[in-house]
């Protein structure tokens, strides 16, 4: 394993030789990655522990505020900003436990798209096949995790953006339960539905990180036994259009569920489904939150935006406001209706995306196939952000193209979630 410097200076080694086309990291923090990376391996040689984050190798979002310096969210709108004059409380809390804060990692501009594409910074590739899209919006996170060049990435998820990544890259996505970590310091998509999650190798790696970030004391997950477990699986809309590749590995991984004792059924959610998309009908929550956000430079500064996100910002910026409080409340009961649904079973599983992750080049010139792709491949992790659950995505072993199996359970329940995630991982791995 070495010492913390050691696996430090190899990345950050790596991260020098391709720094003419560097597109994962838009930032490095060399020297106080050093500093707190000396730290740690001192701590450890005097039988010291912060806990099991410290001296993990972390790259945090272009979304959170590090002190001293403007928080870009991926953009060029904000380059100019005042610096900000603290750290955000998820990275105070995650220094505090001696994680190695290594850089910022790139993403979306202002979060806003679930493919990872960036005309600014340039978008990174896929850690799998560089030709494809690493998926989005904390597209630097998922790569840099599934590169190695971070151990654990934080990003954010608000309507995929942590666990779409994961899917695509073959690693760990972990989405809590929306307001359990704290969002201070963190450049907003949606108010109501942004969530910070961690990007790893291990359910185990998340929960660490996550327990950090929450303010809670990190546990080894408690094995979850797979006997009589009830897996609820929601055929139907979230099912269409899927890859046969994402469909036949979907299935394979229920096989091993149901031989590990798993009881697998089907859960019916259509109609709450067609009743959220008939309340959002309108214009997405996010897009609505995003035009209050982005109010003061939406107009002024439109030449620096990419198109793509402002045009669709943009579309919602005068929706009436007795629509959006209407939508609101009639989401807080839907939301109510799926956790009465959700109480029958453990937990629901579905693909994290219906798709492998796609090739780049015809997304970047066809505006129409963007739009498609970036509806279908959020289509199935939005329900976790739309109705205030807790989500994960793992990835399913032995597969051409990383595929991603999603575990969803109750707001809440974010523990349970988890150390189930963690006894499908080991059924995965033997």
């Amino acid at each position: 394993m070495g010492t913390t410097r050691d696996r430090l200076e190899s990345i950050l080694a790596r991260l020098t030789d391709r720094a003419e086309e560097e597109r994962v990291f838009l930032k490095l923090y060399e020297d106080a990655a050093r500093a707190a990376a000396d730290a740690a391996d001192a701590r450890r040689k005097a039988g010291v522990s912060l806990g099991p984050l410290d001296g993990s190798i972390v790259s945090i979002k272009d979304l959170f505020d590090v002190a001293g310096e403007a928080t870009t969210a991926g953009s060029i709108v904000l380059r100019d900003a005042p610096p900000a004059a603290s750290d955000a409380e998820v990275v105070r809390r995650l220094r505090q436990a001696g994680a190695v804060i290594i850089g910022k990692t790139n993403m979306v501009e202002f979060a806003f798209s679930g493919l990872g594409l960036n005309p600014h910074y340039g978008t990174p590739g896929n850690a799998v096949d560089p030709e494809r899209i690493p998926g989005g919006s904390s597209s630097g996170a998922g790569v840099s995790v599934a590169e190695g060049t971070s151990e654990i990435s934080i990003g954010s998820d608000t309507g995929g953006s942590v666990r779409i990544p994961a899917s695509f890259n073959g690693i760990v996505g972990f989405k809590p339960t929306a307001r359990r970590v704290p969002t201070q310091g963190v450049f907003p998509l949606s108010y109501s539905l942004d969530s910070i999650g961690p990007l790893a190798r291990t359910a185990q790696d998340c929960a660490n990180a996550d327990a950090v970030m929450a303010g809670e004391v990190p546990q080894a997950l408690a094995p979850y036994s797979l006997t009589g477990l009830k897996v609820g699986v929601p055929r139907g809309r979230l099912f269409t259009e899927t890859e046969t590749l994402v469909a036949e590995a979907f299935e394979a991984s229920l096989n091993l569920l149901s031989k590990a004792g798993a009881n697998v059924i089907d859960v019916d959610i259509d109609a709450l489904l067609a009743e959220m998309e008939k309340v959002t009908s309108p214009a997405s929550i996010a897009s609505i939150e995003a035009a209050e956000i982005h109010a003061d430079w939406l107009d002024a500064k439109a030449e620096l935006f990419d198109p793509r996100v402002r045009g669709r910002i943009a579309l919602s910026a005068s929706l009436p406001a007795p629509v959006y409080i209407r939508m609101m409340r009639r989401r807080d009961a839907l939301i109510a209706a799926m956790d009465e649904r959700l109480k029958a079973i453990d937990t629901l599983a579905l693909p994290a995306t219906a798709v492998t992750a796609p090739p780049t080049v015809p997304l970047l010139v066809d505006d129409q196939l963007y739009r498609q792709t970036n509806l279908l491949v959020m289509r199935n992790t939005m329900v976790g952000n739309l109705f205030d659950l807790t989500a994960i995505s793992l990835p399913i072993p032995g597969q051409p193209r990383p595929v991603g199996l999603m575990l969803m359970g109750r707001n809440g329940y974010d523990r349970k979630l988890l150390e189930i995630a963690a006894s499908v991982e080991k059924a995965f791995a033997a």
